[in-house]
């Protein structure tokens, strides 16, 4: 099979698309045609050798998958060959076909759009365990969200619509502001030109927000958190921005606030029934057409390190997909 293959961990530009074995499924495993991978910021970790763990050289990079089984190992009793399928894996979506535990796919309802389904489970299913599981989101608050037209971000935008509070999105230029928008933010901030404290001052009248979704960090990081209401909640998802704050911790202290930390990879491992019960409302909610996830890019396992490329230099609006067939 085809797949797009990190041999050294020297970063995108060393990305070849190459040959590796075909699977196939042994027992609780299961053999996936892959239709659509989605692409996200740790894949670009992962293939400078930056992520919490590193894959066995040669791997296809790729955490998030659609598809349809080609192959059900022995044990495997949810699912059978032809079934559409949603998966998370360690690595290894930026292929033809793909090998996952059985526990770790989710059978779509027929008819499901294959690529939207790729562009789902890692960005709404942080989105979601972020504000449901950590921060405990409630109708009527006021949350803000950092980086607000990345997959994250607007995964957020929407579910935090969804959850019934007013959304805040940032983000850093007038058109990525523009697809907030359409996405259901109530009020945006270019933080490239307005001052984002300020701004969320007068859009909160001096409160602040309850709470603020940060998968960028740098510089905003410790922003946010200065803008938070009375036990306000700091999600810290991630850092596309490149860099880790170090923030002042008499400042959590003196609004009674938390910052929570928000590790998918964790909760799923952890707790899989949980994320198994986020994952179907997640599924239900896009074919009701309650979130809409935006696909902004579809690339060709030939043009993959451009995919990534986009992710890594911030210009993806919602999410880019890998079809490798």
């Amino acid at each position: 099979m085809k797949a797009l293959l990190c041999s050294q961990l020297s970063g995108i530009d060393a990305l070849k698309v190459g040959d590796l074995p075909d699977p196939h499924a042994g027992a609780g495993e299961v053999v996936i045609d892959v239709k659509a991978a989605g692409v996200n910021f740790p894949d670009v970790l992962l293939v400078q050798g930056k992520y919490q763990f590193k894959a066995p050289l040669p791997f296809a990079p790729g955490f998030e998958l659609a598809g349809v089984v080609r192959e059900a190992g022995e044990g495997v009793k949810h699912l059978e060959a032809g079934d559409p399928v949603l998966a998370i894996v360690s690595h290894g979506a930026f292929a033809q076909q793909a090998l996952v535990r059985a526990e770790r796919v989710m059978k779509l309802p027929p008819g499901t759009d294959l690529e939207v389904a790729a562009a789902m489970l890692f960005t709404y299913g942080t989105s979601l365990h972020a504000l449901k599981d950590r921060a405990d989101l409630k109708a009527g608050e006021t949350l803000l969200v950092l980086g607000a037209a990345g997959g994250v971000g607007l995964a957020a935008v929407e579910l935090g619509k969804v959850m019934g509070a007013r959304v805040i999105a940032a983000a850093s230029s007038p058109e990525k502001l523009e697809v907030c928008r359409r996405h259901g933010a109530d009020e945006v901030i270019n933080y490239a030109t307005e001052d984002l404290r300020e701004r969320i001052k007068a859009l909160t009248a001096g409160k602040g927000v309850d709470v603020a979704c940060d998968p960028v960090g740098g510089d905003y990081t410790e922003a946010a958190l200065r803008s938070l209401a009375w036990k306000g909640r700091l999600l810290i998802v991630g850092f596309t921005a490149g860099d880790i704050a170090k923030i002042p911790m008499n400042l959590p202290l003196l609004k009674g606030a938390s910052v929570v930390g928000v590790f998918l990879g964790g909760f799923m491992e952890r707790e899989p029934a949980a994320a198994a019960a986020n994952a179907k409302k997640l599924i239900e909610w896009t074919a009701s057409g309650k979130i809409k996830p935006h696909i902004s890019g579809r690339y060709s396992l030939e043009d993959g390190t451009e995919a990534l490329r986009t992710v890594a230099e911030r210009r993806v609006l919602g999410k880019v997909v890998i079809i490798p067939g």
